[in-house]
């Protein structure tokens, strides 16, 4: 006869596992495996006790780590076991709260197919419910107070479910038990539809209605999503796309269009498996990617570029509109150009009414703005996170040294983003933008506070930039907190070591457009021997004068003058204020700086591209596409100078300038001689870090910074570096740019 061993074991589960389905997939299982005892959320994770067969508790615990929900993300896992206690059922018990909080928030996901199959159904009771959602998908993050995440401690806590949805919730065999926001039309948020000065007010279907036929009619309406809202207009109409232009302010800077499927969106973008991937997966980014030439959206939704920026419907009034009006649809946040995306009603009114037709908005209150996500392809190498927000955020990504003591940190002041740290991990905010604008300012203040009280951080220390006028550095020595600088560049570095679990030391590549240094001058093209704790600089780009301070990041006409005053060629433009700043830059009239930014800005005015910009980094975006209609084979070779300055490894771009000049004058064609540059820069900053790494035995190479989200100058470096047999590691899923300084930041405090 064979007796089976009884057992009862706690298991103890940390990660993301509330809000995302966690206690009825616990429920579920627990009664298939014929197993007894509870399961319960409290401040940290899950709770579960469970009795019975030995092998059957066995069988759980290897589920929770190896199948768990499509949202959770399984961070640790605890058992012990404990005296045998008997019983006969298994039970979701009520939420303990005691202890400060310190699990991770789910992130807002896409709609789910079963939940869009509901809406899509006129039988179904969810037809065509904007709000329709289960536990495998709609808000956490924009719409969390505080944690546990309990319906009580969300913005849905104002609906009372009506009975056939308390039924759904209160049924752990239903995909809605316990899902926190769950509703329908009877009982939970509802469409509204009104002009900026309130009147017209429609509700419901009739909302939604309304909304399509000013869409299809030419018109510029705001839409309410799960973070915030987008300006809206039909992408195929030249009118309407001028109109929303000249309404936001925004000259050039692409428009983001929102398309109803993979295959419209391969209608207009040449997409491969990864880019397809991160467009369908829940995160639901904007990806940049490859336009066709016959793509069918007006030519002002991105002037003069060969992307687009292409997403898919994320919630099911997305889905509904698109669905709905048949064709691609611009969707850009709801902001005047460069300010902090609209999400609080009274505010998107009195902010965006003068730039719209009408609203269709909805009453569940969003408590978080969060911004769309945005990716770009790096065809054949994957997509590239280049904004971490909805979708994204905040998810904890694990330290390669644990902080012992709770840490704030508060990034730069362009693409905003701050971070605290939980022990072993990291977690960022959602995109926040530039702190020079009041509303993007008073984002940040909210974002601090309340990314403290979700995580139940209490800060000790405060990381931030050394720059001494960023409002983020200005705001954390004015806090009654130990401080923690962190050079700009290292931070950099740093952000790219903890995407990869690495602690260094390492050859960090940084290029970005500014960074304040520590000899006081403007860094931007460093080499760095880096690891967590800290670094030195062992190489850079040239220095050279920029004339008229911030003005020449605005105008690079200005860089362009210094620059080939330092080559000593002819600025191949004519400008009234020309020689006064040709002057300027002579005499080492304003700031120094080594940033490799800026050279590119110089060199895509030396081409002729562009003297002006209306947007972060578009001279150099417009050198990168013009450089791509050029196969790297066909490229000239141009020549970096190699010196050494105090024993620093110097790269000295004049040779190049000179030669590029020359041959643009000869009447080369712009593209070849932006081809040109790009792999002459490319090769010879990895021939300067496969120097450096030599020199001091390191077998690894970081690149980071935002003038590598330049996808041609990358390809090029990250080639030649693996070619010379070193280790690579490049931003993924940290943006590259300012968005993932936060992160560096706290990895150093927490490493030192």
């Amino acid at each position: 006869m064979t007796t089976t061993t009884l057992t009862r074991c706690r298991i103890t589960v940390r990660g993301t596992v509330q809000g995302v389905g966690f206690r009825p997939f616990v429920y579920r299982n627990a009664l298939e495996l014929g197993l007894t005892g509870f399961v319960r959320n409290d401040s940290a994770g899950v709770v579960i006790e469970v009795e019975g067969a030995e092998l059957a508790v066995e069988e759980l615990s290897r589920r929770l780590v190896d199948e768990p929900p499509p949202l959770a993300i399984v961070a640790s896992i605890e058992v012990a076991t404990i005296d045998v206690a008997g019983g006969h059922s298994f039970e979701i018990v009520a939420t303990s709260t005691g202890g400060p909080p310190a699990v991770p928030v789910s992130v807002d996901s896409a709609t789910c197919a079963a939940c869009l199959a509901e809406v899509d159904d006129p039988a179904d009771r969810r037809y065509r419910y904007p709000f329709t959602n289960c536990t495998d998908c709609g808000p956490r993050y924009t719409i969390t107070l505080a944690v546990p995440y309990d319906r009580s401690a969300t913005t849905m806590a104002g609906f009372a479910m009506c009975a056939q949805c308390q039924a759904e919730y209160d049924d752990p065999a239903d995909r809605r038990f316990h899902a926190q926001a769950n509703a329908c039309p009877r009982c939970g948020p509802r469409l509204q539809w009104c002009r900026p000065d309130g009147t017209g007010r429609l509700v419901g279907d009739d909302a939604l209605d309304a909304a399509v036929t000013a869409l299809l009619d030419g018109g510029i309406i705001a839409v309410k999503g799960i973070g915030g809202y987008h300006l809206a207009t039909d992408a195929t109409d030249e009118a309407a796309v001028a109109a929303l232009r000249g309404r936001k302010a925004r000259d050039d800077k692409p428009f983001a269009v929102m398309v109803a499927d993979l295959a419209a969106a391969e209608a207009l973008c040449l997409l491969d498996p990864d880019a397809r991937a991160a467009m369908a997966s829940p995160s639901r980014p904007i990806v940049i990617a490859p336009r066709r030439p016959d793509a069918s959206v007006a030519t002002g939704v991105a002037p003069d570029s060969a992307e687009l920026g292409v997403f898919l419907p994320y919630t099911p009034l997305h889905h509904l509109l698109v669905g709905e009006l048949r064709r691609p649809l611009v969707m850009t946040s709801g902001n005047p150009s460069d300010e902090a995306i609209a999400h609080d009603d009274d505010d998107a009114i009195a902010r965006l009414g003068p730039m719209v037709d009408a609203f269709l908005l909805h009453d569940r209150p969003i408590h978080v703005r969060c911004d769309d996500s945005v990716a770009r392809l790096r065809p054949g190498r994957g997509v590239q996170l280049l904004r971490r927000s909805r979708g994204y955020a905040p998810e904890p990504r694990p330290l390669p040294v644990a902080a012992r003591r709770p840490i704030l940190a508060v990034g730069a002041e362009l693409k905003n983003t701050v971070a605290v740290t939980t022990g072993p991990a990291v977690v960022a905010s959602h995109h926040i933008g530039d702190l020079e604008h009041l509303a993007t300012y008073r984002s940040f203040l909210h974002a601090v506070d309340h990314l403290c009280h979700l995580h139940g951080v209490v800060p000790e220390v405060v990381a931030h930039d050394l720059h001494p006028e960023y409002l983020s550095t200005k705001f954390a020595v004015d806090l009654d907190l130990e401080t923690c600088p962190v050079q700009h560049h290292h931070a950099h570095v740093a952000s790219c070591l903890v995407e990869h679990g690495h602690t260094g030391p390492v050859i960090g590549v940084a290029f970005d457009g500014l960074g304040y240094g520590t000899d006081g001058t403007l860094w931007g093209g460093e080499f760095l021997v880096a690891d967590l704790r800290g670094f030195e600089r062992v190489g850079h780009l040239a220095p050279v004068t920029m004339p008229g301070g911030s003005a020449a990041i605005r105008e690079p006409w200005r860089m362009a003058v210094a620059w080939a005053g330092a080559a000593g060629v002819e600025a191949p433009f004519d400008d009234a204020r020309l020689a006064a700043v040709a002057d300027l830059a002579a005499r080492g009239q304003g700031p120094v700086t080594t940033s490799m930014g800026r050279l590119f800005d110089a060199l895509a005015c030396l081409l002729g591209l562009r003297t002006t910009v209306t947007y972060e980094a578009q001279a150099a975006i417009t050198l990168e596409q013009a450089a791509r209609t050029i196969e790297r084979a066909e490229a000239p070779t141009y020549p970096v100078a190699v010196d050494t300055d105090d024993g620093q490894l110097v790269l000295d771009p004049r040779p190049l300038i000179a030669a590029a000049v020359a041959d643009r004058t000869a009447g080369t064609p712009v593209a070849v001689v932006a081809a040109g540059v790009h792999e002459a820069i490319g090769r010879a900053a990895a021939d300067a870090a496969e120097c450096l790494a030599r020199r001091h035995g390191l077998a690894t190479v970081a690149l980071s910074g935002g003038v590598f989200q330049n996808v041609r100058l990358s390809e090029i470096v990250e080639e030649r570096l693996t070619a010379a047999g070193l280790a690579v590691l490049v931003h993924r899923q940290v943006p590259a740019n300012d968005g993932g300084i936060c992160i560096g930041q706290a990895a150093v405090a927490a490493a030192r």
